[in-house]
């Protein structure tokens, strides 16, 4: 089995060693960039399977970074911070991080962050019966293509690549719609609806996307 290899980008070259060793001890490998303007192209030069992107980094920072990797890649990406604000925090996440590790931090913590994170995005094909063509933005469940309009798609991508996480209403509406303030977040019960039927009519019986009550909606697939 081919390990896993995770881009770490810090700036505090003991903070990253240390990383570095215990990724390392855990079966991964990794690649360290100090510098926030040359992560992007760290990234596309080595395709890594897992991001850990320090939210101060010289350059570019994290945030900054992290808004032009959404554009083009649904890469787990872990943040790591020292500025304990919420806003932060809140920002960081709403941008698109899968996860957030406050420093100081244990090492064994962030281990077991990569892990789970990577699990999470590369599921047991067994257990997740969808496939999505990027390319042709096209979704399929069990090989049989879902008829998705576009916002249906950005939609469910969004879901899916980001399984069990909640997002509410007005960020589903953010990342169908941009800055299109015409429109509602009713609109997104009104896509929800009908992805629920869609997929439904290819998999009966099976539920998808859950409601998380005054939260929004998260994607998931039963385990077994």
């Amino acid at each position: 089995m081919i390990a896993a290899h995770i881009l770490i980008a810090e700036d505090e070259p003991k903070i990253a060693a240390l990383l570095a060793d215990y990724l390392r001890m855990a079966g991964y490998e990794s690649t360290t960039v100090g510098e926030g303007d040359r992560v992007l192209a760290a990234i596309a030069a080595q395709t890594p399977d897992l991001l850990l992107l320090d939210v101060m980094l010289p350059g570019k920072d994290g945030l900054q970074i992290l808004r032009e990797l959404r554009q083009r890649s649904t890469l787990p990406v872990i943040m790591l911070t020292a500025r304990a604000d919420e806003i932060d925090r809140l920002l960081g996440l709403d941008l698109g991080a899968d996860d957030y590790i406050c420093k100081p931090f244990s090492p064994r913590e962030v281990v077991a962050r990569v892990r789970a994170l990577l699990r999470r995005a590369a599921p047991d094909a067994a257990a997740n019966p969808f496939t999505i063509d990027e390319a042709a933005q096209r979704i399929f469940l069990a090989g049989r293509p879902v008829a998705l309009t576009t916002s249906e798609y950005r939609l469910l991508h969004v879901l899916m690549t980001h399984r069990g996480r909640i997002y509410s209403r007005d960020q589903l509406l953010d990342l169908m719609h941009g800055d299109l303030r015409d429109v509602t977040d009713r609109v997104v019960d009104s896509h929800i609806r009908n992805l629920r039927r869609k997929l439904e009519d290819l998999a009966p019986g099976q539920s998808y996307i859950h409601a998380v009550y005054g939260a929004g909606y998260r994607f998931e697939v039963a385990e077994g």
